[in-house]
């Protein structure tokens, strides 16, 4: 399998993962420069020359995939036979670094409603590395022709016909995924809405309507659904950056991409900031904030 393959799989999978290659070599090498290797929770695709360098680079390489925020890594190895590394010695006579780059789960989100708003909302969210779930009981909003303007999307666009039952596709849907609900109809709004309070594991919930849409929903979910005030505080309405008002399709859709991607930047800032903490304390391998792993020569 080549290694951009086996990426694909890793993003097919929502499994996190670092691509390895050989960045320069010195001398005599295993490999050339350019050799790759993917590195998976369980498994490997690819080789960048076997031996001690490619042991110790999948051991770093899972290190980083369990760490909340990885940056790139650079690694250096001195092929020498008066040097043990940690999986054996590499007498080749060169030298070789090794970049390491982690291939991140990325965020998961969910519109459900393809209407005016949300194709407006899916086009800005497309040009972004996400999961893209689009979700509408009408099968005119979903027709190719409409989501042709998506054809070039960065992100992986995932489509959900659901004539009846839109809800049962929150079950589907990965860990962690925000949701944006923006249907055509109230009530299957509501239905969502309570569903996917009931639902665990999800990111954010974002409700879009007026004020007085949601007093009327807000009661329902406590009275006929059984929620309890924190539960329900769990769903944000209106979506969008507070202050801006207009009402055209495009204008709202641009509020509530900003919005939901500052959110991402938040979660991100408070990770780093969790990570730092617990190196502090000790509880968490390598974790975000550490100094790069810079193996010396007697890893090599």
């Amino acid at each position: 399998m080549s290694w951009v393959a086996a990426v694909a799989r890793l993003r097919a999978r929502r499994e996190p993962g670092v691509l390895v290659t050989v960045a320069t070599v010195r001398g005599h090498a295993p490999r050339r420069a350019g050799a790759k290797l993917v590195v998976g929770r369980t498994e490997t695709w690819g080789s960048i020359g076997g031996g001690n360098i490619e042991a110790v680079a999948i051991d770093r390489a899972r290190e980083l995939s369990g760490a909340a925020w990885p940056e790139p890594e650079l690694m250096e190895f001195a092929l020498t036979d008066k040097v043990t590394g940690r999986h054996g010695v590499q007498c080749c006579g060169g030298a070789v670094t090794v970049l390491l780059e982690p291939l991140p789960v990325v965020q998961a989100v969910a519109v459900f409603g393809v209407g005016h708003v949300g194709l407006e909302l899916a086009r800005i969210l497309a040009r972004h590395h996400l999961d893209l779930h689009l979700i509408d009981t009408r099968p005119d909003m979903l027709a190719d022709a409409r989501l042709g303007v998506l054809a070039d999307a960065v992100a992986q666009i995932h489509v959900h016909h659901t004539p009846l039952l839109p809800e049962e596709v929150l079950a589907e849907l990965p860990p962690g995924a925000h949701v944006l609900i923006m249907t055509h109809d109230h009530a299957e709004d509501a239905a969502l809405c309570d569903a996917a309070l009931r639902t665990a594991g999800l990111g954010s919930i974002g409700l879009i309507g007026s004020s007085a849409k949601w007093g009327r929903f807000r009661q329902r979910l406590a009275t006929e659904g059984g929620h309890d005030t924190a539960t329900i505080d769990r769903i944000k309405t209106p979506i969008g950056i507070a202050g801006i008002t207009a009402k055209e399709p495009a204008t709202i859709a641009v509020s509530v991409a900003a919005d939901l991607l500052r959110s991402f930047e938040e979660d991100r800032h408070q990770d780093r900031h969790e990570g730092r903490n617990e190196d502090r304390n000790g509880a968490a391998p390598n974790p975000v904030g550490a100094l790069p792993y810079a193996p010396t020569a007697g890893s090599g």
